[in-house]
């Protein structure tokens, strides 16, 4: 297994006014001894366009692995016009300033279609979305989608929606997000997840490695600490050794339990 750099998400790291708050997302990593660290560019809940960050030189320049989460309401899979396109331009805008602050990747979740609608339209649209950007240039850092928790007409949920995605965007070369928590909660087995992700993308990118708050099946996506909620966490440790490529963590908690989390997997990794 390679060395892989364990990060930990830490929201925005500026306050409303745009100024960094306790040191910004660098500081933390170092508090928290994480070889990464995971930013929102923008409120999470919204479709703004992202400002420039005072700190993108040093994010972009430094040894700390950088990844950036996408809005939660941006879905480029939905039928809806009027969701649809500022979603597709959302993506872009938050890709370019993604790679001005040097991420590595732009995690995005995979989206739905409504009831009524085909899922084999959500991965339709998916692909168009790609083949546009290409058409531009291409996206200036690798889109990597996520496994979602729940939902009805999900693009990511279960595996067969991911084959039927992929099949759709992988010639674009789209990353892979596994996420625990997500795949528990849609009642994946996690002591074969790696080998069975593996056998529909042909790659994982980035593991959001996560304990669960819920039973397996359950269809909630709520995190929890990596050695306090109902996945055993040697199971989730096995996950990390198997997947052998970047971590992050999106566990709750402070600065404390984190740098002992991070601590406790990189022991379980050696």
């Amino acid at each position: 297994m390679g060395l892989h750099p364990i990060g930990v998400h830490v929201g925005a790291g500026l306050s409303d006014e745009g100024q960094l708050e306790h040191g910004g997302p660098l500081a933390r990593a170092a508090e928290v001894d994480a070889d990464g660290v995971q930013i929102f560019l923008t409120d999470p809940q919204s479709y703004a366009a992202p400002e420039p960050r005072p700190d993108a030189g040093e994010l972009s320049s430094g040894d700390v692995m950088v990844v950036v989460h996408a809005p939660y309401l941006l879905n480029v899979a939905s039928t809806n016009n009027r969701i649809r396109i500022p979603s597709r331009k959302l993506l872009d805008q938050h890709a370019r300033a993604a790679a001005a602050v040097g991420a590595r990747g732009l995690v995005v979740h995979g989206g739905h279609v409504l009831a009524k609608d085909d899922p084999s339209a959500g991965a339709d649209n998916w692909r168009k979305t790609f083949a546009r950007q290409v058409e531009q240039g291409g996206f200036p850092v690798p889109v990597l989608i996520e496994n979602t928790a729940g939902g009805g007409n999900a693009m990511a949920r279960d595996l067969d929606a991911i084959g039927r995605l992929w099949d759709a965007v992988g010639e674009f070369g789209a990353g892979f997000v596994l996420d625990t928590c997500h795949a528990w909660a849609a009642g994946w087995d996690l002591s074969t997840v790696v080998e069975a992700v593996r056998a529909v993308t042909g790659r994982i990118d980035l593991v959001h490695l996560n304990n669960s708050r819920d039973p397996a099946g359950s269809g909630r996506d709520r995190h929890a600490p990596l050695t306090d909620g109902e996945i055993p966490a040697d199971l989730l440790f096995d996950v990390a050794r198997r997947a052998d490529c970047p971590i992050v963590l999106e566990t709750p908690g402070d600065a404390a339990s984190h740098a002992e989390e991070i601590a406790l997997l990189r022991a379980a990794l050696a």
